[in-house]
Parts: C-alpha cells; sequence; structure tokens
C-alpha cells in the first residue's frame, strides 16, 4: 500500500507540474479578452431595386443586441435542449456530455456528436479561430473557464445568442430572424426558434434559404430534444412542427443582376466610409427590365455562338441622365466574373465615329458639308471602307449612316484629332486614346459603359453626366448618409449640334448600316465594327434610354463576320422594345438646320437689315 500511495502521489504531483506547464504554455498567448463584446464582422450592405424591392445582400448581417430575458422562453430553451443541455449544471466543461459524446461516436465509428458546451462555443465564437488543433481546443476550455467565472449563465448566453453564426451571413439570433422570417427575434414562433437552434449544427447547408426541406427536418429533431429536456409538450410540439413557414420564401436568393451587384459593391465604402456600420442602398436598378436584357443576351448567343464563333456578350441600359437601370457583364456569372461592361476595353470601330462628327460640326461643318470618298494615305496608312470600294462625293450625314472610313477619318484630320480627343474625354471616356490617324475608326479600347455614356450625353439634350448606380444611403437606423444631387456636368454641348447629331443618327437606323435596329418609334444610333471582326457594338438611344451592346471573344479571337449592324443590332432593337413595353410612343424630334459660324454684325448692319425686312 506505502508502494502504491508512493508512486500514485508521486503522479498526481506530475500531472499537476505537466497541466499547469502546458497551461501556462497556452496561456501565454491567448487573445486579449478586453474586447470581449466588440462587432469582429464585415459590414452588411443591403441593396434595394429602383422599386425599393431588396434584390441583393454583401457582407454579414448582425441584428439588434438580445437579452435572454427579452426572448421567448421557447429560443434559449430551443439552443440548450440541442446544444447544451446541463448547461445551467456545469462550470464551462460538461464532462458527463464529453463522455456521452465519446460513446457516441465510438459506436457510429465516426463523429456524430460534440462535447463541447456552449461556453466553450461562446468563447470560440469571441476569442479563437475555427482551426482543429489541440492548442486551440485547449485555449478554448481555457476561456470558457474564464467566461464562467466574469459572467452569469444569463449572460454567456446572452453573448452566445448574439455571436453565433447562423448562415447566409447571419451574426445573432435576431439577424437569422429578420433573415429567414422578416421578424425580429422577439417575435419568433414556436418553430421558426426551433429552425434557428436547428441551424448550430451546419449554419450555411441547413438555413432555409440554402434547403428549406432541410430546414425544416432539423427544426424538428430540436422539437423532439425540447420535449425530451421537458420543456416543450408533444402535443405542443405536434402543434408547432405543422405551423406555416411560407416566411422563409419571402426573398429568393437574387439570380439576376450579379455583375451590377459587383459594380455597386466596389463603390459604396467610397460614398460613406469604411466605419459606416450596416447600410441599405438605394439602387436604380430595374429587374424586369434586367431579367429581359439577361434572357435576349443568352437566347442570341446560344442559338449564334457556333455559327458566328462568338462566346461573349455585354449590355448596358441606363436613362439619358445616367441612371444604369440594367447591366450584363457576361453570358454566366457562375463561371466567369469579369465584367465584360465596365472593365474590359475593346476598339469600338465605328461606334466612335460620332465624337469624330461631333466635333466637326463644333468647328464649323455641317450635315450637308460635302467630302469626298475617295483613297487616302497619311503617312503610308491607307484606310479602306468595309465593302473595299470608294463612293465620290457625299454629305457627312450620308457618310455617317453609312459609315464610310475615309470621310470620317477626313473630318478627324480636317478639325485635328488633338480636338476629337478633347470631344471625347467631355464625353466620359477617360480610357487613353490614340493620337494617330486611326482614332476616328475607334481603334482605341474603350469600355461599353464609357461609351454608352457618351451617347446618353446626345440622348440628354447635350447635359454631361457619370454613369451610376446608387441613389442614396441609410444606416441600419434609417439616417441618410448619402444621397445623389445633382445632374452631372451641365451642359457640355450645344442644343443644336446635339438635334444636328440626332438627325444623323437617327438616319443610321433609317437607311443605314443599323436598319436592323428600327424600332415603332424615333431612335438614334451607331454601328461599330473592330478589325478583323474581333469586336461588333451597337449602341443608341431613345428619349428614354440609352442601351449599349457588345459582342465578342475574352481571348480577343475573330468571329465570322459579325459587324455591329447584323446581331447587336438585332439584339439591341430586342432589348428596347423591351424596355418601352409601356412607354408611350412619341413623335421624332423636329431637327433644327445647324448654322454656320459667323461674324457678329455690326450696329449699322442690324439696322438697314431690320429696315430692310420691314412692311
Amino acid at each position: 500500500m506505502r508502494f502504491i500511495f508512493k508512486w500514485s502521489s508521486t503522479l498526481a504531483i506530475w500531472g499537476v507540474v505537466i497541466l499547469g506547464g502546458m497551461t501556462a504554455f497556452y496561456a501565454y498567448d491567448l487573445p486579449s479578452t478586453d474586447k470581449a463584446l466588440e462587432v469582429t464582422r464585415r459590414p452588411a450592405v443591403t441593396l434595394l431595386a429602383h422599386d425599393g424591392s431588396k434584390m441583393a445582400s454583401i457582407g454579414d448581417l448582425q441584428g439588434r443586441a438580445v437579452n435572454v430575458k427579452d426572448l421567448p422562453t421557447y429560443l434559449p430553451h430551443a439552443v440548450i435542449s440541442t446544444e447544451d443541455r446541463r448547461f445551467y449544471n456545469h462550470s464551462g466543461i460538461d464532462l458527463i456530455g464529453v463522455a456521452r459524446a465519446m460513446v457516441i461516436n465510438l459506436k457510429a465509428g465516426r463523429v456524430v456528436q460534440g462535447g463541447s458546451t456552449i461556453s466553450q462555443q461562446a468563447a470560440k465564437n469571441l476569442f479563437l479561430t475555427p482551426d482543429r488543433t489541440f492548442k486551440r481546443k485547449y485555449q478554448e476550455l481555457l476561456l470558457a473557464f474564464w467566461l464562467e467565472q466574469k459572467f452569469t449563465k444569463d449572460q454567456i448566453l446572452t453573448i452566445y445568442l448574439n455571436r453565433v453564426y447562423l448562415g447566409s451571413g447571419t451574426y445573432g439570433v435576431d439577424a437569422a430572424a429578420r433573415k429567414y422570417f422578416s421578424v425580429p427575434a422577439t417575435k419568433l414562433t414556436v418553430f421558426q426558434a426551433a429552425i434557428i437552434a436547428g441551424l448550430l449544427k451546419a449554419p450555411s447547408r441547413l438555413n432555409p434559404r440554402a434547403d428549406i426541406k432541410a430546414a425544416i427536418s432539423r427544426g424538428k429533431v430540436v422539437l423532439a430534444n425540447m420535449v425530451a429536456a421537458g420543456y416543450l409538450t408533444e402535443v405542443a410540439a405536434r402543434r408547432a412542427a405543422k405551423s406555416n413557414l411560407r416566411s422563409t420564401h419571402n426573398h429568393p436568393a437574387q439570380k439576376i443582376g450579379r455583375y451590377f451587384v459587383d459594380w455597386i459593391s466596389e463603390q459604396v465604402r467610397g460614398f460613406i466610409g469604411p466605419q459606416s456600420g450596416d447600410v441599405t442602398v438605394q439602387t436604380t436598378f430595374d429587374a424586369r427590365l434586367q431579367a429581359r436584357v439577361e434572357h435576349q443576351i443568352e437566347r442570341y448567343l446560344a442559338q449564334n455562338s457556333k455559327r458566328y464563333g462568338v462566346s461573349q456578350g455585354a449590355a448596358i441600359v441606363m436613362s439619358p441622365e445616367g441612371a444604369v437601370r440594367a447591366m450584363v457583364g457576361g453570358r454566366n456569372y457562375q463561371k466567369s466574373q469579369f465584367n465584360r461592361a465596365t472593365q474590359a476595353r475593346r476598339q469600338p470601330g465605328s461606334v466612335f465615329k460620332p465624337i469624330v462628327y461631333l466635333t466637326g460640326l463644333e468647328n464649323g461643318l455641317l450635315p450637308e458639308s460635302q467630302f469626298k470618298d475617295s483613297a487616302l494615305s497619311i503617312n503610308g496608312w491607307k484606310p479602306r471602307n468595309y465593302d473595299g470600294k470608294y463612293h465620290g462625293e457625299m454629305s457627312l450625314k450620308e457618310a455617317l449612316s453609312r459609315s464610310i472610313n475615309t470621310i470620317a477619318v477626313k473630318v478627324s484630320e480636317h478639325v485635328g484629332r488633338g480636338n476629337v480627343v478633347k470631344t471625347a474625354k467631355r464625353l466620359g471616356i477617360t480610357a487613353p486614346l490614340t493620337t494617330s490617324p486611326s482614332l476616328a475608326l475607334g481603334t482605341s479600347g474603350v469600355s461599353l459603359i464609357e461609351m454608352t455614356g457618351a451617347f446618353a450625353v446626345l440622348a440628354n439634350g447635350g447635359h454631361g453626366i457619370w454613369p451610376f448606380g446608387v441613389e442614396q444611403i441609410k444606416n441600419f437606423s434609417g439616417r441618410v448618409l448619402y444621397r445623389r444631387q445633382g445632374g452631372g456636368t451641365g451642359r457640355i454641348i450645344e442644343r443644336r449640334y446635339v438635334k444636328a447629331m440626332d438627325d444623323m443618327l437617327g438616319e443610321v437606323i433609317l437607311t443605314g448600316t443599323g436598319k436592323k435596329a428600327q424600332l415603332q418609334r424615333w431612335a438614334a444610333g451607331k454601328t461599330g465594327t473592330s478589325q478583323s471582326f474581333r469586336d461588333a457594338w451597337f449602341i443608341g438611344y431613345t428619349r428614354q434610354y440609352v442601351t449599349g451592346v457588345w459582342l465578342g471573344n475574352d481571348n480577343d479571337a475573330p468571329m465570322k463576320k459579325i459587324t455591329g449592324g447584323g446581331l447587336p443590332a438585332i439584339i439591341w432593337q430586342q432589348i428596347m422594345n423591351d424596355a418601352h413595353a409601356d412607354k408611350f410612343v412619341g413623335k421624332r424630334p423636329r431637327v433644327a438646320r445647324v448654322k454656320p459660324q459667323t461674324k457678329e454684325k455690326s450696329f449699322w448692319d442690324k439696322l438697314i437689315r431690320s429696315i430692310l425686312s420691314a412692311d
């Protein structure tokens, strides 16, 4: 007996020494507990469409802080009966629960039940990472003991219920209740509370947004646990399981406009700063129109992809003031998040020519001014027309409608390439532009959103715009943090030049290269095709909408002779028909003749003219 006592005491002492050493070692770099209750998550951004409907949520959502005593009793009961039935009887570690979990896991041959207490889970959520290491588990035990010493049981449960992750970017029971059932946590029903408690096992897989059937099934398991723990009668559990849960379907996951969502999410913090917390953003997005634009792009690409060797497309629809209503950045967001409407810079080809002709009008030319379509050589560079022919004398109006390359270059050389670049910059083109003679033919890469924005200036009568998608931003309490004010840069093109461009670009659709884009209303636009058919564009406008369409391949491979007046014009027509489905068909605007610039008349000239013109 003395021998056994001696070595038992020795082993006990060494056990205490080793345990103390381990505790000291792992406690040395424990995270600070001073900031235990601070929120450490990404602020949530909720995006609303133009009509106020919810379209997407970004970041992590945390609801209002709730106290256990303010919650319906069945919510903490659901959590306790499922996660830690002996919560109020242990001091941070439930040895009975650990032993029970070990037996169950050994019988199953795999881990089917954990032994962590709510105190341990709270410690992990507050201070530690989810890494599955011995060090993390030991530190979790130490912090669980600390929590038990520092706070009451109800306080620990309150901390846990406010900080636990419950799927779909939600942290805490109040955020989950609002996300899944559109009610605060204080208004949850018994079965809704059971479903939320059931999420603790696998929040990403069992939440109602991911799998409503799995969520309901798991909720019934929680109800059974509540009955077993004595918190609920079997009759009450059966009644709860039959309750209506249609509210879980109120806000289905956003499946359209993903490129628009990405575009907006990159801008929000720039408007309000990084420390603004959860916000709600009112956008310019039109969900109905977006769905139609996505349908038309995919429809025509699916029908013509192999035939014409085209794999990608993009489209932008905006108001003449620059409010982006729809945005398609590619055929399949799941396969590629690269936004070809805002991030890609492609050669616009003849879509750039209106900028050249506008510069000509502002420098004294008229739509009726005559230029000769003939061979041209500038430092050895010789532009050619699409058909390889020359057509002699014609007006600028006809040259634009027929997309004559030589005359566009001659106009650019006549007014000066530097002036053409200045006009482009004034219209909102920020991409670097070449100053070579080929500038007039759109050989510098630009984005679809910028080119569409340049046409919007013509659509709104000559006022500068910046394409935008955010109208207003509010914080969690409803205070306005940002509200869009003003309409851009003011008038940047004189009205007479805008009307002349309306007439010239209207002719493109009536008789020129854009005939396939004709609508049952007045419209103006321009086709564009880059070298070797690598890019095909159509951008045009009415008084209600401005739309740009681009087709091409990500690897810059040539298509099989797709021009801007072909498939892009057809897609543009379909999109605009959809956009104007509920719009009144107005009359074609009256076009004023652009008068040549003349010197100011003297006083005597005006007096003599008035006398001669008098009756």
